[in-house]
């Protein structure tokens, strides 16, 4: 069985706040367990008032503590925001408290425009082409401190976080195969360069102590319902977000509409469809099709599902509809065997 996992941003929808959109990640992340996904992450945003989830580490803890085996973990932690220091502590701090559970994903992008990176760092010196040394750095303070070592991440030092390399272009997946590290590409939201990507990470992947052979997680988005009807409506949301951040406005998640058409443009909408081109949409069936396709095409190791949908009871039954799916793959796969 492919294992899929969750995708969370902690959004706040139109008349919420962040406290409900709290409440609401715990509550899928238990859902979550429940359902058997393997893996809940949360991602690193900022100054985005529909994404509640800047904090990330502080909303792991959050999530793990009230949860009690699924791994909890960061998709991802935005390196050139943090001193690798930082971030070793962090996260030594986290596999403390909830050990072998926690996952610690690395992007290189700041997550947020250029005017809120410089408030989060105070100067711009630090560039995302220092992004190999930093996770370099980040990998050490997580061995075992060698004689003399004069700066030891405590807690930190020898517990040996699982660290990802996240990316939607060439650069990470290239970097994880050098350093033998698993690999997550971001293709429910910019798909154009996936097989490329995974293809360059496989062929180049050299064996580490910590991965002796290439892992690939793959980005979907999945909005399931009990009609294709229902869900295509659910999917407006996430439609909207996209095409609200093409025009620059990037506010509260959105109720679904009616007529997507007289949202957008005819460009917007190529945009926005090229972006979300790695959606499954509809019913079960529907979903279920889409997928065995999917997975059968990028060879993928393991899903990353994100599902951005306004009603918070609709999300966790299509979490729990895509659950469902991934059961009923793996058991045409067995009858094939």
């Amino acid at each position: 069985m492919i294992p899929f996992s969750v995708l969370d941003l902690s959004p706040v929808v139109e008349g919420a706040t962040p406290a409900d959109a709290f409440r609401n990640t715990l509550d899928l992340a238990r859902h979550a367990e429940a359902f058997g996904y393997r893996r809940y992450w949360l991602a690193e945003h900022h100054n985005m008032q529909g994404i509640a989830s800047a904090a990330t580490s502080v909303l792991i803890g959050y999530v793990a503590g009230g949860t009690s085996t699924i791994r909890v973990g960061s998709g991802g932690v935005m390196l050139p925001n943090h001193a690798p220091l930082v971030i070793a502590e962090q996260f030594g701090t986290l596999a403390s408290l909830y050990p072998g559970r926690i996952d610690l994903g690395l992007g290189r992008a700041p997550g947020t425009d250029m005017l809120t990176s410089r408030a989060l760092r105070r100067s711009l010196d630090a560039s995302p082409d220092d992004f190999p040394q930093d996770v370099m750095e980040l990998i050490a303070y997580f061995e075992p401190p060698e004689p003399g070592q004069r700066i030891i991440a405590v807690p930190g030092a020898g517990l040996r976080v699982p660290i990802w390399l996240l990316g939607s272009s060439l650069f990470s997946a290239q970097l994880a195969a050098a350093l033998g590290l698993p690999f997550a590409f971001a293709s429910h939201f910019a798909p154009e360069a996936m097989m490329q990507a995974l293809e360059v990470y496989r062929t180049r992947f050299r064996p580490s102590d910590r991965l002796d052979r290439p892992y690939a997680m793959v980005g979907v988005n999945i909005i399931a319902a009990a009609t294709d009807a229902e869900a295509r409506r659910l999917f407006t949301t996430l439609q909207q977000a996209f095409t609200n951040i093409r025009r620059g406005q990037r506010g509260f998640l959105q109720p679904p509409i009616d007529d997507i058409e007289s949202y957008w443009s005819p460009t917007e909408k190529a945009g926005v469809e090229q972006a979300l081109a790695c959606s499954f949409v509809g019913s079960p069936e529907t979903v279920k099709r889409g997928l065995r396709d999917f997975i059968a095409r990028t060879k993928a190791d393991e899903l990353m599902v994100a599902g951005q949908i306004y009603d918070h009871r609709a999300r966790v039954e299509s979490y729990r509809i895509a659950a469902e799916v991934r059961d009923e793959l793996a058991r045409e796969a067995g009858a094939t065997d």
